[in-house]
């Protein structure tokens, strides 16, 4: 993070609060925290004056590893490749990485979140055991690697040690697998060492991963909620694929979500990652249990996932965030364009992401539902320009952005649908400046150490 002397307040010519966009707003904080937000200001010797502010999102899902090959499954190497052949070269790369590879990467990716305006991440966690498959001394490990990387850069992270206990339905992990290794006692060592080593810092949150319904098994599921406290994160990959859906009705008689819904009590704590093959009933029901879609749109893309049915599940009031998966391309704007654009493609209509009742602005209703989902998917202590929140903000660029002199609701449509990435200027979180005219105090340190990373396990 930046040493510099920082303001403790900032002016903003515009900034969009929780009611909506206002003129001439002074932002303070003290301790990490906004203390007070005032509209209609002067600005004072000692702040700093900028255009544009807005609540930085939060990457509900993350697998910060796959960081390190990004680019480098674009080849086919299987008559009909998908998903299923992808995992190969990722479970080959998982198999190389030591805990001192993983603080790396993650510092690389988290720096690379940060510019691109995430300032926080949900990083589904399932890297837990030796390259040998033995567990470390201290089970954390890789965990508290992750963690690290996060401290080292200045994002916040809710970090989600991932359940894994099978290859598919019944089946016994494969030999790639002995990394991910996990029973819920092993899980439950994770969490306590989080929680006590890092209680009561702002920056680090703990949850729970549950890696899928085809990894977890009924038992071990329900033997893992049991071992929670009741208001933790809880995050699963769900419906992602064609196969698991039909896998799952081969072996457990219903579908993925509607298993859940029947069997879990699904609330607003969950985040069904994925969810992308959703019939009428599963849609109608995720969205009324409160719970966040947590929607990849780069990843599930790449992968040839499918598309979620996004028109009906926001119409029925359904909540979603976004998050950069396997890091292909963090980019807020990508994220949430590609969700659009994907919409229009199938329906061949435009402005797809609006609630059928609704008129106005596509790019701000896209940006402020992500920023809400992302907030509660992450448990996050922010995700809004209000006193007590967490002092995070994003400060946008006017001279990067397509056309000048953009106002309120036309920011959000021109950063989104017309830059190929958000126009990041400076980066606040927890009142520390860890972005300062879209450079990172460390950023040349951190890519250096990422080079000599990825060109030993690549080589």
């Amino acid at each position: 993070m930046s040493e510099m002397s920082s303001p403790c307040a900032v002016f903003a010519k515009q900034a969009f609060l929780p009611g909506g966009w206002r003129h001439d707003v002074r932002l303070q904080w003290e301790g990490g925290h906004f203390t007070h937000i005032d509209v209609y200001e002067t600005p004072r010797a000692s702040d700093r004056v900028v255009d544009i502010v807005v609540p930085p999102l939060a990457s509900l899902h993350s697998h910060a590893f796959q960081r390190a090959m990004a680019g480098l499954a674009e080849t086919r190497r299987h008559p009909v490749d998908s998903f299923w052949t992808w995992r190969k070269q990722m479970y080959a790369l998982a198999s190389r990485i030591t805990p001192e590879d993983m603080r790396i990467i993650a510092a690389q990716l988290y720096l690379e979140m940060l510019k691109a305006g995430f300032s926080q991440v949900g990083e589904f966690h399932y890297l837990h055991r030796g390259p040998d498959g033995n567990a470390y001394d201290d089970k954390a490990e890789m965990a508290l690697a992750v963690v690290q990387a996060a401290q080292d850069t200045g994002i916040g992270v809710t970090m989600l040690p991932t359940l894994y206990r099978h290859a598919g339905f019944g089946k016994a992990l494969a030999p790639e697998q002995a990394r991910f290794a996990s029973s819920p006692e092993f899980i439950a060592t994770i969490l306590e060492t989080l929680e006590t080593r890092h209680k009561g810092n702002p920056l680090v949150k703990a949850g729970l991963g549950l890696h899928s319904l085809r990894a977890v098994d009924r038992e071990s599921l329900n033997r893992m909620l049991g071992m929670i406290g009741k208001n933790m994160p809880i995050h699963i990959h769900v419906a992602e694929q064609q196969k698991e859906v039909a896998d799952c009705l081969d072996y457990l008689g219903r579908r993925p979500v509607a298993w859940l819904l029947d069997e879990v009590p699904i609330d607003r704590h969950w985040c069904l990652v994925h969810a992308t093959h959703l019939d009428q009933d599963e849609t109608r029901r995720l969205a009324a249990s409160g719970a966040v879609a947590g929607l990849c749109p780069i990843t599930e893309a790449n992968l040839g996932d499918g598309l979620f049915p996004l028109e009906s599940y926001i119409t029925q009031g359904g909540r979603f965030g976004i998050g950069t998966d396997s890091n292909i391309l963090p980019s807020v704007s990508e994220e949430l364009r590609l969700l659009e654009y994907g919409r229009r493609l199938v329906s061949r209509k435009r402005c797809c992401a609006l609630p059928d009742d609704m008129l106005g602005s596509v790019g701000r209703y896209l940006y402020e539902a992500a920023l809400k989902g992302g907030t509660q998917a992450c448990q996050q202590n922010g995700g809004r320009l209000a006193p007590g929140m967490r002092a995070d903000l994003c400060v946008l660029d006017p001279e990067a952005m397509a056309l000048p002199g953009l106002e309120q609701d036309a920011i959000f449509d021109g950063a989104l649908f017309a830059r190929p990435s958000l126009p990041v200027q400076h980066m606040l979180v927890a009142g520390e400046w860890v972005i300062e005219s879209g450079h990172h105090a460390r950023e040349r340190i951190i890519a250096d150490a990422f080079r000599r990373v990825v060109t030993r396990l690549h080589h």
